[in-house]
């Protein structure tokens, strides 16, 4: 008969685990979503912090109940990270097993024109700032946490070089682009540091642009599902395979070490397999 395993959580746990993470460098994102994912797993717990796999198994359960199923595996990921920092690692629970689905839902696909109308909208509000924000992502595919790299130094040069996770890469400007980076430090009285700043100084980050495109939503007439910065990298990247057809260099462009995340990234909606499929007529008798 084999041994139950448990062991009893305690607060010094979720401390250490939080310093285990800083200290492998893991991104400050990371680490707090790790952290909100297991304040959300010690709240299911209550009172009794003793933790075996039947508890884990039924935690999985809670989760699917109310979650849906990319966020229980993002969930369950944390917790799987914390059991092994804890040196159970016998206690790892199975993701939720899906069908990869390589279509965009159509309600969340941003379109050229909505895009073009919420960096419209912009300008018309006076958040310029934003609008050049929303314009270098959709034209350059960096991530909204690479807007940090953008100071006035580096967009002289003509290219961004990021180091992130680790992994070192450069960011190409067109002249267009650059040109309008410049000019709006110029604008701004930016000398150098950073071009994409809030009022205080510091770096803007996702909550910033963010809740910013979000206000744009009525007035764009633009679908709020729609507006999320990484949505414009989203739209780089499928414009950017249907001019170029080249998946690789493309995979270089975003910085991605796997063709199969890039894949997804050039999804487009079932509606456009379906006319492709419809045009096909060769087979039919």
């Amino acid at each position: 008969m084999t041994e139950k395993v448990y062991f009893t959580v305690k607060e010094t746990d979720v401390k250490d685990f939080k310093t285990y993470l800083y200290e492998r460098e893991n991104a400050e994102t990371t680490i707090s979503k790790y952290s909100t994912d297991l304040r959300c797993f010690l709240k299911f717990l209550g009172n009794s912090r003793e933790v075996d796999k039947a508890r884990l198994l039924a935690y999985k359960e809670w989760l699917i109940e109310r979650y849906a199923v990319s966020s229980v595996n993002s969930m369950l990921a944390a917790l799987n990270q914390f059991l092994e920092f804890c040196g159970y690692a016998q206690l790892k629970v199975k993701r939720v097993k899906t069908q990869k689905n390589l279509f965009l839902r159509e309600e969340k696909e941003l379109t050229r024109k909505e895009y073009q109308r919420l960096v419209r909208t912009a300008k018309a509000e006076g958040k310029v700032q934003l609008a050049l924000c929303m314009e270098v992502i959709a034209v350059t595919g960096v991530r909204v946490s690479e807007l940090k790299y953008f100071t006035v130094e580096q967009v002289k040069k003509g290219r961004i070089e990021v180091h992130n996770k680790g992994k070192y890469r450069r960011i190409f400007l067109t002249s267009d682009i650059r040109k309008k980076l410049l000019c709006f430090a110029m604008f701004r009285k930016i000398t150098r540091g950073y071009i994409f700043a809030t009022k205080s100084g510091k770096a803007k980050d996702r909550s910033n642009i963010w809740s910013e495109m979000k206000a744009l939503k009525e007035k764009a007439n633009v679908c709020g599902e729609k507006i999320f910065p990484h949505n414009l990298r989203h739209l780089f990247a499928r414009v950017y395979y249907q001019t170029t057809k080249d998946m690789a260099g493309l995979a270089d462009v975003l910085g991605h070490s796997s063709l199969n995340v890039t894949r997804i990234y050039t999804s487009s909606t079932g509606e456009i397999y379906q006319r492709q499929l419809e045009r096909m007529t060769v087979l039919q008798i």
